[in-house]
């Protein structure tokens, strides 16, 4: 019998059943067994699945580590996109060719895109990390910096446990809780997680198939358009009205063109379809539209950075060009970033954490400024622009 929804079971209960974060670990996690024991679960169950956890301070650190996220895009991209990538993808690609084809007819979704993600989150399976998964999700849900993200997942993956495909003890997996090749949380893993090798198992760990048509399945359930484009690098023409551009801001395929943006290679995509036109490093460097299917991958990360970066690789292992990287304006350092933040933060923008990460609000925030300074509003930052701030 499927379990009630976790918001459904909290409008019904009093708020001192939930467990609330901060406060002794041994508390947070008693609090937990009250809170599972009433949306249903076995008391004897629940005590056996909570019995081994401990608060692990390396998922913390991990969490709190995450500098490589303040690098622009044309460095970031270099740093995970290597030859040896590009060459292991491909010969995945014919490896597992009948796992992608079904992917592909079931789903719509190109083989690139996951192959993309295989690379990016485990390195076609080589690491998936060795943390306990139920210690990571029981920590950070304790720690208050994103407890709504990770609290749910806990009691994920207690029906996991449930269902005999969890356990506390051995299950292992990323900092941050996701499990296997293409590291899912346990809520995906429940809603999505696809037998693709035909064993009557979901392994997600073991089986590439498995991981792969669970993965494709998630994917569309977040709203993949099948059989439509998502990245396209482009050229722009001089002159272009560069605040109509960044992701908030979407145009006609055929507006796009009108306004002399052109394809680096092929053609275009329908001219109906929406699109945002990225400049990663402003003006002056690379070029893509981005396609709704684009909208998708903060589905699955929150990082533009990093979105951008697993889009456009999986571009190039459909048989897409290097990007031009053309010749941006010089950045900001991270602390840098962060003194434009607060200045952003000054004039009313919400950029969100002052963190040196030039994240989509900060981007908008930097549009706006730079249109009210009279400078290229392409929502790259300069020291010109913090500067005149």
């Amino acid at each position: 019998m499927r379990l009630l929804p976790l918001a459904l079971v909290a409008s019904l209960l009093p708020a001192t059943v939930f467990a609330q974060c901060g406060g002794g670990f041994s508390g947070f996690v008693k609090d937990l067994k009250r809170e599972a024991i009433s949306a249903g679960h076995d008391a004897a169950t629940t005590k056996a699945f909570f019995k081994s956890v401990k608060q692990d301070p390396k998922v913390l650190r991990a969490d709190r580590s995450q500098g490589v996220f303040q690098k622009p895009f044309i460095e970031f991209s270099r740093h995970l996109i290597s030859q040896n990538r590009v060459d292991r993808g491909r010969s995945m690609s014919k490896k597992f060719n009948s796992t992608f084809d079904r992917i592909e007819k079931t789903y719509g979704i190109d083989r690139g895109v996951l192959l993309a993600f295989w690379a990016f989150e485990t390195d076609y399976g080589a690491f998936q990390g060795d943390f306990n998964t139920l210690n990571a999700l029981v920590t950070l849900s304790h720690d208050c910096r994103r407890p709504e993200l990770f609290r749910p997942q806990i009691f994920a993956a207690l029906e996991l446990y449930e269902q005999g495909n969890f356990d506390p003890r051995k299950t292992t997996g990323a900092w941050a809780g996701e499990i296997g090749m293409v590291q899912m949380l346990p809520r995906d893993i429940l809603e999505n997680g696809t037998d693709g090798d035909g064993d009557g198992q979901v392994s997600l760990k073991t089986s590439p198939p498995d991981a792969l048509m669970s993965g494709g399945k998630m994917l569309s359930n977040l709203g993949w358009q099948p059989n439509q484009p998502w990245l396209q690098e482009v050229t722009i023409p001089s002159g272009l009205d560069l605040s109509k551009t960044g992701p908030s801001q979407k145009n006609s395929v055929s507006n796009w063109a009108k306004m002399g943006v052109q394809p680096r290679s092929g053609s275009l995509a329908s001219g109906n379809l929406q699109a945002s036109l990225l400049l990663p490093q402003g003006h002056k460097g690379p070029a893509f539209l981005a396609y709704p299917n684009f909208d998708v991958y903060f589905e699955w990360n929150q990082s533009f950075t990093y979105v951008l970066t697993a889009a456009y690789f999986a571009t190039r292992l459909d048989g897409a060009g290097v990007y031009k990287a053309g010749n941006p304006d010089q950045g900001l350092s991270g602390a840098q970033m962060k003194q434009l933040q607060k200045k952003l933060q000054a004039r009313g923008h919400d950029v969100g954490k002052v963190d040196g990460i030039l994240g989509s609000k900060t981007r908008i925030a930097v549009q706006a400024e730079q249109q009210r300074l009279g400078l290229p509003a392409d929502a790259w930052p300069t020291p010109a622009l913090l500067n005149k701030l």
